[in-house]
């Protein structure tokens, strides 16, 4: 049974229908549904989504994760960049966070689709604030480079777990490609604004989230969020611990001693959740 803590209160209906119409008829996808996301009644009841561009299926098979796996994904939609900025504009948002599947199908890992959504974006609205939520790229700078281009407001890359949970829990990603692709991106664009974030509760120490947050300020990276794993079904990997919420406040107060501009640490936090929230704390107060 859950801990009290991760319980939440039912979801507005008549805002979650709302919502779920508008992605219907825009044909889009979204990580709150395709990931089970425990704050997707929130988040739609606000009128926000992160919008999961590149397919539903996944070419990955991590253990944590509820999207399909499929090796032979359907090709990316070219109009799927345009419907996005126009459900954005509808939804009247100002901080967009776009996420993907992995594809490692294809030859860019589905870069230029990331970049051709940020570049759709800002035509609809020059003063967005565009997050993007990139998988590993299997390494490319190239790949890396094409979505800095089209000059995303922050970069965001999880590393989900520890590295010695890695073989378990993200077979398929290498903990130090993915510290290098965030060290990376600072290299080729200083001023973009870097983040990540770890699952808690999938077996890890203590000692080892304190040493990769060590491992992400050596990289200069910028934001951090913390929050409970959750199992998605009983073919996903186990919650070895429910982390008490006070455990996630030592951390944040660790985080924010480190160095990192903003640390959101709670059991319900996700990566995108409340992004705008996390954005204006850290970079401008005055935001509204």
């Amino acid at each position: 049974m859950k801990p009290e803590w991760l319980r939440r209160k039912l979801p507005d209906p008549e805002a979650l229908n709302r919502m779920r119409s508008l992605l219907q008829r825009h044909r889009l996808n979204t990580v709150c549904q395709g990931a089970l996301c425990p704050n997707q009644g929130d988040c739609f009841g606000q009128g926000t989504a992160t919008f999961l561009i590149l397919g539903k299926t996944c070419t990955r098979n991590c253990t944590f994760c509820a999207i399909p796996t499929e090796e032979r994904p359907p090709s990316p939609d070219p109009d799927e960049p345009r419907r996005i900025a126009r459900a954005s504009a509808e939804l009247g948002l100002k901080h967009v966070v776009i996420t993907s599947v992995t594809r490692d199908d294809l030859e860019d890992g589905g870069a230029s689709h990331f970049a051709h959504a940020v570049e759709a974006l800002r035509k609809m609205n020059p003063q967005i604030i565009v997050e993007v939520l990139v998988p590993d790229f299997q390494g490319s700078a190239k790949a890396l480079r094409t979505v800095l281009d089209s000059r995303p407001n922050i970069l965001n890359h999880n590393l989900e777990t520890v590295p010695r949970l890695y073989p378990e829990v993200r077979p398929q990603a290498v903990y130090s490609r993915s510290i290098e692709l965030l060290k990376r991106a600072k290299e080729l664009a200083p001023d973009r604004i870097t983040k990540s974030g770890l699952m808690l509760g999938l077996g890890e120490e203590k000692e080892e989230i304190l040493m990769v947050m060590a491992d992400l300020r050596e990289v200069s990276c910028d934001l951090l969020t913390l929050g409970q794993y959750l199992q998605p079904s009983g073919r996903h990997h186990p919650v070895i611990r429910y982390v008490p919420p006070a455990e996630f406040d030592e951390l944040r107060v660790e985080g924010e001693r480190m160095g990192f501009k903003a640390v959101f640490s709670a059991p319900l936090v996700r990566s995108s959740f409340h992004a705008a929230e996390i954005f204006k704390d850290a970079y401008d107060p005055q935001i509204s």
